[in-house]
């Protein structure tokens, strides 16, 4: 299951973002917030009950099914004299639902939390970045394991010459990307794809921020030709 990974922010750059605001209303969400322990209903509380002995006056808190859908506004409605009050909105979600939020509200909102990752569940509470969207994918050579996400230094030509017994020379307790390729390839009688020399990445093929549009939509919009 791929869920956003996120972290609560240092309480100091939490006081400093409130400064000044002393009425807040607290956001939460259902989703990946609250199976990384972040901004559940658990954490939201918390959230409450520690601005409150701070001298803030919470008006009221939600934590929405998910965040970042498109249905977030129409959520949102039902505790609209609660957010009327307050003077900010405290998002305890990552950036795609603070930025979701923000887009329904005309209130100043501010993140509680910093978005690390796009996380795939690995264990019980484990979470590890398994993709960093570079748009030039090339899993298909390499056993379906990642080696711009999974080696530490991203190389999609390897391995380097510090991998030690299996063991990535910079985190001893992480397994080389490049011996787990090897070692599915070569279950696979795959081997021959690790001769084939990958081209650099191209760092800058996509120009940020990126936009992606379906073409079957553009024709349908009003300024297409018919």
């Amino acid at each position: 299951m791929i869920r956003s990974i996120t972290q609560q922010k240092p309480q100091e750059e939490l006081d400093q973002l409130l400064n000044g605001l002393s009425r807040v209303f607290i956001v939460g969400c259902g989703t990946c917030v609250t199976l990384t322990c972040t901004g559940g209903r658990t954490e939201v509380d918390a959230m409450q009950r520690l601005l409150a002995a701070r001298g803030k006056l919470i008006t009221g808190s939600i934590v929405l099914p998910v965040a970042c859908d498109n249905m977030t506004g129409e959520a949102l409605q039902a505790s609209r004299l609660m957010i009327g009050q307050a003077e900010a909105i405290l998002v305890m979600t990552c950036a795609f639902g603070v930025q979701t939020v923000a887009r329904q509200i005309k209130k100043i909102v501010i993140p509680a939390l910093d978005t690390l990752f796009i996380g795939k569940e690995t264990g019980p509470g484990q979470y590890d970045e398994v993709c960093t969207q570079c748009g030039s994918c090339i899993i298909g050579e390499t056993g379906g394991i990642c080696p711009v996400t999974s080696c530490h230094k991203g190389l999609v030509n390897g391995p380097c010459g510090g991998t030690n017994n299996g063991k990535c020379e910079i985190d001893q307790g992480k397994d080389c990307a490049w011996t787990m390729i090897y070692n599915r390839l070569k279950e696979l009688n795959k081997l021959d794809a690790m001769r084939r020399l990958q081209r650099p990445r191209n760092h800058q093929g996509e120009p940020m921020p990126g936009k992606f549009r379906i073409k079957e939509a553009a024709s349908l919009s009003p300024s297409a030709t018919v």
